[in-house]
This record gives structure tokens, C-alpha cells and sequence, in this order.
């Protein structure tokens, strides 16, 4: 049995040039940018039914010290069935070639980007 490659999945804004290594590009936000053409993105796909629910996002606001109860929230959102089918799709993408998960997000480190990565790469929830 041939062991699986590592998942080949990263995050970008959606403000930052398109590079030719992103691979796959894909917005995973509820919302359009602001200020963004869809030529300029350069999206392959937008999965917005990806994104935190909107009363998920409201409770947030962006708040660091809700990020852990956030994270646990969303994973609990992914869990649906039709987010599954969703997330089993980016995986067979990612295991073709580099994903890359568009956001603009400006805090990386505390958005839902992160906690997507982590449930694309490892499974479901």
C-alpha cells in the first residue's frame, strides 16, 4: 500500500497577487471582497457555503479571545452534510495539486482560513 502525500493546501488574501504556484484557487468567504474584480481574484471556484454560518461570524466580530470557542463552533458547522461533500471535493483537488484558500481575512492567524485548513488536511471535523 503507497502512502499518501501530504495535502498541499495553503491561504492567501484575496488582496494578494495571483501567483502561478497557487494551483487551485478558491474564495472560501461568505461575502465578495471589497474592491476586488472577479478578473482580479482569479478564482477557479467560491465556496461561500464553506464559510462560518453568519450568525457564527457576527457572534465572533473577529475577536482573538473567542478564536478557540469559534473554531470549535465551525468545525461542528463543517460537519453538515452538504459542507461535507463540499470539503471531500477540495481534498481531491488538494490531493491533485497545491489548493490554495482565499480570504480577506486580515487577521490569518485567527480566522476561519486556519480551522478550514486544518479539517481539509486531517478529515472530517
Amino acid at each position: 500500500m503507497t502512502p499518501s502525500r501530504p495535502l498541499d493546501v495553503q491561504v492567501k488574501r484575496v488582496y494578494d497577487p495571483a501567483s502561478p504556484d497557487d494551483g487551485t484557487r478558491v474564495l472560501i468567504d461568505r461575502l465578495w471582497p471589497r474592491g476586488v474584480s472577479k478578473e482580479r481574484a482569479g478564482l477557479d471556484a467560491w465556496e461561500k457555503e464553506l464559510a462560518p454560518s453568519t450568525e457564527l461570524r457576527h457572534w465572533y466580530d473577529h475577536d482573538p479571545d473567542r478564536y478557540e470557542e469559534f473554531a470549535e463552533r465551525y468545525r461542528h458547522e463543517l460537519t453538515d452534510p452538504a459542507r461535507t461533500t463540499e470539503l471531500d471535493r477540495l481534498r481531491g483537488v488538494a490531493r491533485a495539486g497545491r489548493l490554495t484558500l482565499l480570504t480577506a481575512t486580515k487577521d490569518l492567524p485567527h480566522g476561519h482560513a486556519r480551522v478550514l485548513v486544518d479539517v481539509v488536511k486531517r478529515g472530517r471535523g
